[in-house]
């Protein structure tokens, strides 16, 4: 017996000999059901009058919206909704609290109807929950909301491009009857409403055919222009002054501005007032928080390395530190507030913490706390995150969000590039259950804010225009040299994934620097970026020059040779690295045939590529199910060519769905051209 302990004992060690460095000292592996899966209470709302909060729990299998009285625990809670083919992923009430407003789409294709439910109401015999009324009941058009009135808090003043799919026409939407009357038909390339605090519509905002924004003055028989910022530059209005004249503006206008910044603007005389701007000039506005009850502004956001806020309501600032002083470390997002703003939901992240809600009473100045969105994941086993920044190939600083494996040195590690999609979006510090995950299996992972990234000015996010697949990809690739430089990375085992623009980046990566990674996952991911442009959606029609004068022109022979050069269908015979491509059948961003193509590419060459593609699913995946069957696959796909650890065990619906979606490439057939 003796023998066999010493001879399993010397076994062991010999197998650890042979582990990848640094893993031995990892935490235990984290199932990806505690990252990924529902959470167990999300989206908390309280009622205008306070008397009731609202969230999003899982009904059979399903997150759908609850409703509680204030006082009860979270197990008295019925549910409002009982949608099994799609989850409701976010929800509002109406102003008097008399109806829960959602908005669903099938199957991914964008095309939102919105709901009513009246909480009150007792369901159907043999029913669990209230009957949900589809308000706008239309077939391929898309609802957009633009204003919630106090003044007649049975109506939404919504969007329907019904008439015109390329434009929204205006209409008010009775919430008891779902009566829709035309307020204005868009015949102007209007984007955007703005009503003041009575409720008037007072702006609008219009695409010009040059890609450029007007901001109009609106009278009975005419729209006025008042403002412009050019296709290079961006302007929103935030809400009206307390006075109704003037409107909170952020803006980068003109030649002296990079970083945006928040001034009043007088919608009668033109005349524009500085408000504030950062005061470390590092990064632009934000967001600015306006209080319903007194009209005036709370507080000024700017998202740094950290979220920074300029305090404008003294008052605000205090209960915050109150706050703070009891949750140090986290970051504080307001996120629901009675109508007398005297009770407030506040929700408290940070990497290490996916999320806490309070509920805050400015009167008592009591904090209390609500519930965990994830509350079965153990801090002690999450990795931090920190900012780095370095240089790319033309120079440009480059700033990257970094997480380690914790328990790991952070030596010789293998690698996760992963890239953000829009591309104009960022990464900001906070939970990423993605960083998570991967840093869990052993990898480190970075997201580089790399060209193109919106919040660090004009400069920085024009210096991506017309770059897709160049500097913006150099800016990726120079991160990888960072980390190898930094003797981080083993630079034979980085691999990149990442979603729409990030999807297209892992892409081009394998094919504009096939040496570079040893291992790709590109989900939703545009493989032609001339057939991207010409299957944009209608409804996009507002931003199709700023899809050209950022991308490339294909109207033009230089733009279209440009983006054939920059498209990695293009580019498919120097891929030699091993890809998983990650579909929705129902994209309407990025449509199928995007994937159908760089499979096809690769196989006609005769090289090997995985396929997931969801019928159910549009531009990512919403359905639990598939998302866990998706990264399920890209876990193990990962861990074959880094050598990261991965988690082999699934739930039977999983490997099922997992089963289901898995394409073989020999049977993807190529739309025919119309």
């Amino acid at each position: 017996m003796k023998k066999w302990t010493l001879y399993l004992v010397a076994v062991l060690l010999a197998l650890a000999a042979f582990a990848t460095p640094g893993q031995a000292q990892l935490p235990p592996l984290i199932d990806r059901e505690l990252l990924f899966g529902d959470p167990e209470i999300s989206g908390a709302q309280l009622s205008p009058d306070g008397k009731f909060m609202s969230f999003i729990k899982p009904y059979k299998g399903t997150r759908n919206i609850w409703v509680k009285r204030a006082a009860e625990p979270f197990d008295a809670a019925r549910p409002m909704t009982a949608d099994l083919a799609r989850p409701v992923r976010s929800y509002f009430w109406s102003r008097d609290g008399k109806y829960l407003l959602y908005a669903q789409d099938k199957g991914g294709d964008e095309n939102f109807n919105v709901y009513a439910v009246n909480p009150t109401e007792a369901p159907a015999a043999g029913q669990d929950v209230p009957a949900a009324r589809d308000l706008t009941g239309l077939k391929g058009v898309r609802v957009q909301l633009y204003h919630v009135p106090k003044t007649d808090p049975n109506a939404l003043y919504v969007g329907l491009n019904d008439r015109d799919k390329a434009w929204h026409d205006l209409y008010k939407l009775n919430l008891a009857t779902g009566q829709k009357t035309l307020v204005r038909q868009n015949n102007d390339r209007i984007t955007g409403w703005v009503f003041d605090w009575n409720d008037q519509l007072r702006l609008a905002s219009r695409s010009a055919p040059d890609g450029s924004t007007e901001w109009l003055r609106v009278e009975a028989d005419k729209l006025t222009p008042i403002y412009q910022t050019t296709l290079e530059e961006q302007s929103a209005v935030v809400g009206f002054h307390k006075d109704n004249q003037r409107v909170y503006l952020i803006t980068n206008c003109g030649a002296a501005r990079d970083l945006s910044e928040v001034v009043l603007f007088n919608v009668a005389t033109q005349k524009e007032e500085p408000l504030d701007a950062d005061p470390l000039k590092r990064v632009d506005v934000g967001g600015l928080m306006l209080s319903e009850k007194t009209h005036e502004p709370i507080f000024v956001a700017y998202q740094d390395d950290r979220l920074r806020r300029v305090w404008k309501d003294k008052s605000y600032e205090q209960d915050f530190r109150k706050i703070q002083a009891q949750v140090p470390g986290a970051d504080l997002y307001p996120v629901s507030s009675t109508e007398d703003e005297r009770l407030w939901l506040i929700s408290a992240t940070s990497a290490t913490l996916p999320g806490t809600t309070y509920l805050f009473d400015r009167q008592s100045k009591q904090l209390t706390k609500q519930f965990d969105l994830r509350p079965k994941l153990r801090a002690a086993d999450l990795a931090d995150m920190k900012t780095v920044r370095y240089k790319s190939s033309d120079g440009l600083e480059i700033p990257a969000y970094l997480t380690l494996p914790k328990g790991a040195a952070a030596k010789n590690l293998p690698v996760i590039i992963l890239p953000h999609g829009g591309p104009w979006a960022r990464d900001q510090y906070g939970f990423n259950s993605l960083h998570q995950l991967l840093a869990n299996r052993g990898y480190a992972v970075l997201s580089p804010n790399f060209r193109a990234s919106t919040g660090y000015g004009k400069k920085f996010l024009n210096a991506g225009n017309n770059e897709w697949g160049q500097k913006m990809q150099d800016d990726l690739t120079w991160g990888v040299k960072y980390l190898v430089a930094q003797g981080i990375a083993d630079p034979k085992r980085v691999g990149i994934m990442g979603g729409s623009y990030g999807g297209y980046a892992a892409l081009a990566g394998v094919t504009f620097t096939p040496d570079l990674y040893a291992a790709a996952v590109a989900i939703v991911a545009p493989s032609n970026l001339l057939t991207l442009l010409t299957t944009i959606p209608p409804y996009w029609e507002s931003i199709r020059q700023q899809f050209y004068r950022r991308m490339g022109d294909p109207s033009t022979p230089a733009g279209k040779t440009q983006l054939e050069r920059q498209s990695p269908l293009n580019s498919a015979d120097k891929i030699k690295t091993p890809l998983l491509v990650v579909q929705g059948a129902n994209d309407p961003r990025v449509n199928k045939a995007e994937s159908d193509q760089i499979v096809v590419a690769l196989r006609e060459r005769n090289y090997p590529v995985q396929y997931l593609c969801a019928p159910d699913e549009g531009h990512g995946f919403a359905r639990p199910v598939n998302n866990m069957a998706m990264l399920a696959a890209a876990e193990k796909f990962l861990a074959q060519h880094l050598k990261g650890r991965y988690q082999e065990s699934m739930t039977p619906a999983v490997a099922q769905r997992l089963q289901e979606i898995t394409v073989d490439p020999k049977t993807v057939v190529l739309a025919t051209k119309k």
